[in-house]
Order: structure tokens, then sequence, then C-alpha cells
């Protein structure tokens, strides 16, 4: 009988070793932050101890990759690739970067399956109305205004054939910020990826791209911000977006008032003003952090009827808040239902 005793706790023993190995070993995070694009970055790069990349030669790549993003698009830089190009009146072809073509390309495509709700060219409305590099005027634009600025744009006058670009309307000033955030992102996904690492959460101003898992071995979660006017923060979703890029896009953090009416960030290309179509936040979950960012901004613009349905087509996951009176309507796409975390 002991004899018997003794073997079953040796085979409990034994069990519970097998266990034991067979349990994935602690992961741990390394977790940098900076400064870019007028906002804040933050990178979570988890791996097994001893593995983890050297955090000062990754910051110093990861902050090369954000200055070449600037040098590339800014418009707050005078000397960056897009602003000299801004500058050159011309209609002949110019030879650009392949990052500035590949920002450019995706922006035409999006703005012919918006229809024009996103362009590229509205960078004279977002200036005249101060949203841009420029100080914000005294007074809101008179519609002479608005029509003059208007007749400046329009993502038809950009001819893109590689990288040769030709401005078929000689004035054309190209403004990139509703998707060269995004195309950031993705830039220093692929600088962590290069360095070898699968697991990762990278956070320019919001705009997210996720891998893998967190150091507790789970998937990552991302919590989307309540709209809210005052600075106090409040969670409106919790998501599980698994490998993926998310961007929101929303009117209650950058706006000004003049007169008792608030005026939006997103401009209208179709009106030439402030989008007052009761849209207060649009989320969107893609592939890359640049399509999800420049599709939050073409859905603020198109309205949530036109959104949804643009969402449904190309099956793109999209959740919508929207306010009417005192009352937040919310409007979810059938590919965004299965992103949200269920308590």
């Amino acid at each position: 009988m002991t004899r018997n005793i003794r073997q079953w706790l040796a085979l409990i023993g034994l069990a519970f070793l097998l266990v034991a190995c067979s349990q994935e070993p602690k992961l741990e995070t390394l977790q940098l932050q900076g400064k870019t694009m007028g906002t804040y970055y933050s990178v979570k790069v988890v791996a097994k101890p001893g593995e983890l990349p050297d955090l000062k030669v990754l910051q110093s790549q990861i902050d090369a990759e954000l200055k070449q993003v600037n040098q590339e698009m800014s418009t707050y830089q005078a000397d960056s690739e897009l602003s000299l190009l801004n500058k050159r009146h011309s209609t002949e072809a110019t030879s650009i970067s392949a990052n500035l073509a590949l920002v450019l390309n995706a922006s035409l495509e999006l703005s012919q399956q918006s229809n024009g709700s996103f362009d590229v060219t509205v960078g004279p409305l977002v200036n005249l109305w101060g949203f841009g590099p420029q100080a914000r005027p005294d007074q809101v634009p008179s519609q002479d205004q608005i029509d003059a600025a208007k007749s400046k744009i329009g993502y038809q006058h950009i001819q893109l054939q590689d990288t040769s670009l030709i401005k078929a309307h000689p004035d054309l000033y190209i403004d990139l910020s509703a998707i060269a955030k995004g195309h950031g992102v993705d830039r220093v996904a692929d600088v962590i990826e290069a360095a070898g690492f699968s697991h990762y959460l990278v956070d320019i101003g919001g705009e997210l791209r996720l891998k893998g898992q967190n150091d507790q071995q789970l998937a990552w979660t991302i919590a989307v911000e309540k709209p809210q006017l005052n600075s106090e923060q409040r969670i409106q979703k919790v998501l599980t977006p698994g490998d993926s890029g998310i961007a929101t896009s929303g009117d209650y953090r950058n706006y000004f008032e003049q007169d008792g009416i608030r005026y939006s960030h997103t401009i209208d290309p179709a009106t030439g003003s402030p989008i007052s179509n009761h849209i207060v936040s649009v989320t969107v979950v893609s592939d890359s952090s640049m399509m999800a960012d420049g599709l939050a901004t073409a859905y603020s613009v198109m309205g949530v009827e036109r959104a949804l349905e643009h969402a449904s087509t190309h099956e793109v996951a999209t959740y919508i808040v929207e306010k009417r009176g005192d009352e937040f309507i919310e409007h979810l796409s059938s590919n965004f239902e299965p992103l949200v975390k269920t308590q």
C-alpha cells in the first residue's frame, strides 16, 4: 500500500513538472515615450526576459524614423518635401520620394471611394479656418473667401504615376494631416518588426497599431474615449481589435467657438466649411493605421448614413458617435461589434 502511494505521489510530481515546463515563459515590457507631430508618442514592446531591445538604441531608431516622416510630409516644417512641393507653382512633373508617393496614392484612392469627402488638397480651406500652420483669423471667413479657397482645391488635379507627380492646378496645396500621422504609426511598427519583435503597441496621439500580446500573454485591449467637451476622460468602449491599426477622429478636442457657434476642425470640401452633421467621433479599425486614420476623417465628413454604407460595402470595422441634443447615439458596423470586449 505504501509503495502504491509513493508511486502515485511520484506521478503527481511528474505531472506538475510537465505542466510547469509547458507553461509559456514570463514576458516583460519595454516602454518608451517621446514627442512628434505636435503630440506624444508611446511605444510598448513585449519579449522574453533578456530579449528586450536596448531602450536607447530603439528610441534613437524610432526618433530618426519619425523625423524622416516629418521631413517628408509636414506642412508645419518649411523645408519639408511637402512644403517645398506646395511652394512650387508649376504644372510640370515633379519627382517625389517613395514614401510621399505611397501616402498620396492611398489618399487619392480614398478620395475616389469617398467621392471627395476625403481630399488632401483641402489645405487652403483648413488654413482659411485657422486649423493649419497659419494663425487663426479674428473672424469667421466670408462666403467669398470660402469660394476663393474652394477654387484652389480638388484631388482630381493631382496626377500620380509611380513617383512622378503633376499638379494640374499650379496653386494646388496638399495637406496630409488627416493621414500622415497614421502612416507615422505604421513606420514605427516597421522599425520594431525590423528589429525582430512581434508583440507591440504603438500610439501616436491616439492613432494606434497593435500586434501580438501584452506581457500577461493576453490580447491587447484598448479604450475608446467618450466624447466630452471638458478635459475629463471617460471610457466609451473597450476593444480587443487583434493585429490592426486604429484611429479616432473627433471634433470634441480641436475646435473654436464664435458667437455661440462651435466650429469643428474637420472641413467638408464640398461646402468649404467645418462639418455640421452631428458626428462627434469616428473610430475605425483597419489593417494599417494609415488607412484607419484616413477613413476616420472621411467618415466624419460623409455623415452617419453614407459612412456606414461605405463601411458595410468595404467591410470596415467602424464605430460612430453622434450627438442629438443632449443624447449621444452610437452606431456600430457589423465588423466592429465582435471587437467590443464584453464584461
